[in-house]
């Protein structure tokens, strides 16, 4: 029932909500009807995720909680993100993650979310967000060599293996996140805890295998001798790492 009340408020270009709970070791996802949202309390138990869907650029919480572990995920997207809490109490290990997506073959890595965080009232022993870009995809392995062709006994002689094919080069990794964070002048610096790093380049692709030489055979006449070996394929090269965001806080 209270998934169809939220779905029911959330249908206006500016929806406001009483309350959103997220029950321990669970994950609920926000509708993503609106691009603005207001909710009046946003507790999150202990383990339990929030997502924020890539199509909500504005969310206002008045009374924030995060229980142990617990998190607010924001799918990535080209679109930054205004949070604007105006109270939060954060306990221990909780974070907000606006990561982005790590590269596949189809995909390119994403970059993390820009995020504009702003907290008026913060009781925690650690403020956490994680903006990091995602790790580039890998590069193909090298096609492996055919095996060479056996000799026969009236001509000829065994055949060469052919060279593995060389592997792909690593993708690049995605770009952290611009980061802007507005907090309470008293909440001390060492307890800000900011991850903005680029994502990692993606791991070298493998050289192909090399194909097996003909095999050596023997005849009433003669015997003939084995093909070579063929040469394995070189590896690729590891991609480059993605470019570090920013951070910059502002105190109130």
């Amino acid at each position: 029932m209270r998934k169809l009340c939220l779905l029911a408020l959330f249908c206006s270009p500016l929806a406001v909500a009483q309350e959103v709970k997220v029950e321990t070791n669970s994950l609920m996802r926000l509708p993503n009807t609106t691009s603005t949202l207001q909710l009046e309390r946003l507790d999150v138990a202990d383990y339990g995720t929030l997502l924020v869907p890539a199509n909500v650029t504005e969310l206002k919480v008045d009374n924030l909680h995060l229980g142990r572990e617990a998190r607010i995920a924001i799918v990535p997207t080209e679109q930054s993100l205004q949070l604007i809490v105006r109270r939060a109490q954060l306990d221990a290990g909780s974070q907000i993650t606006s990561r982005g997506a790590p590269g596949n073959y189809q995909k390119a890595a994403r970059p993390g979310r820009n995020l504009n965080l702003r907290i008026e009232a913060l009781t925690a022993q650690e403020l956490s967000v994680d903006a990091r870009g995602g790790a580039g995809a890998p590069g193909y392995v090298g096609l492996d060599g055919g095996n060479g062709q056996e000799p026969g006994c009236t001509w000829g002689q065994a055949g060469r293996g052919a060279d593995g094919d060389g592997g792909g080069d690593g993708r690049p990794g995605a770009a952290g996140a611009q980061v802007r964070l507005e907090l309470p002048r008293d909440f001390p610096g060492e307890q800000i805890k900011v991850w903005v790093d680029g994502g990692a380049g993606g791991l070298a692709g493998a050289g192909g295998k090399p194909g097996a030489g003909g095999k050596s055979k023997g005849c009433l006449v003669y015997q003939t001798d084995g093909g070579k070996n063929g040469r394995p394929g070189a590896q690729g090269q590891p991609g480059s790492a993605g470019q570090t965001g920013s951070l910059t806080v502002q105190r109130l």
